[in-house]
Order: structure tokens, then C-alpha cells, then sequence
């Protein structure tokens, strides 16, 4: 069911959602200061190619301070509309029953973009 997912999502825009966190990322590192963003962007871009049938989880071990501060600023600097961004989209598919998975995966990626510092995608 998962791969049917995704080559749905993949057909109705998830491609374009991919190509525009992949193109996003890599323009971030290429300076020195953006390469932890970019590389967090660049997890966006792996959830949002086949999200169905992945999970965004904590990563086991305390990263300390760095990860919370790299969060606050992350979400400063633009999560918060990123994440506002798949919401909008969530509520969107969610009117009709046959969009209510792919509003699932909005809201995974909406909890990804919020806090990406410290999660992993398994």
C-alpha cells in the first residue's frame, strides 16, 4: 500500500514538493554558515519524496543545547512557514476522504519542519 502511496503523491506534486526542498538545500550549503540548514532541508527533501510508510523519530542519543538552539533558530527563520505551509495543505486534502492520507503526510512533514534538529527518518 505504501509504494501505491507513493507513486500518488509522487504524481500529484510531490515531486515538485522534493525538487524544490533538494534545489533549497543545496543552495544552502554552498556557504559555511547554511550547511546545517541545508542538511536539514535536504531530510525534508528525503520524507517528501516517498513519505508513506516512513517515520520521523527522535534520535535515541541527547545532541545537548546545540540541537535545541539550531531548532529555535530554524524555527525563527523560516520552519514556522514551512511548516504553516503543509498544514494549509493537510486541511486542504482533508475535506474529501480520499485526500485524508495524503493530509497525513502533510502533517509529518509540518512535524518535521518545525523541529528538524534531532530527528531522524526511518
Amino acid at each position: 500500500m505504501s509504494l501505491f502511496g507513493n507513486i500518488i503523491w509522487l504524481v500529484f506534486g510531490g515531486i515538485f514538493i522534493f525538487l524544490h526542498y533538494l534545489v533549497s538545500g543545496v543552495l544552502m550549503c554552498l556557504t559555511v554558515i547554511g550547511i546545517p540548514f541545508g542538511i536539514q532541508v535536504i531530510k525534508l527533501a528525503q520524507l517528501s519524496l516517498c513519505p508513506f510508510g516512513k517515520n520521523v523519530v527522535d534520535r535515541g542519543r541527547s545532541s545537548g543545547c546545540l540541537s535545541l538552539l539550531m531548532n529555535i533558530l530554524w524555527l525563527i527563520l523560516g520552519g514556522i512557514w514551512i511548516a504553516l505551509h503543509h498544514l494549509i495543505w493537510a486541511l486542504i486534502l482533508a475535506v474529501t476522504i480520499v485526500g485524508i492520507p495524503f493530509a497525513a503526510q502533510h502533517v509529518k512533514l509540518a512535524r518535521l519542519a518545525l523541529t528538524p534538529f534531532g530527528k531522524e527518518i526511518r
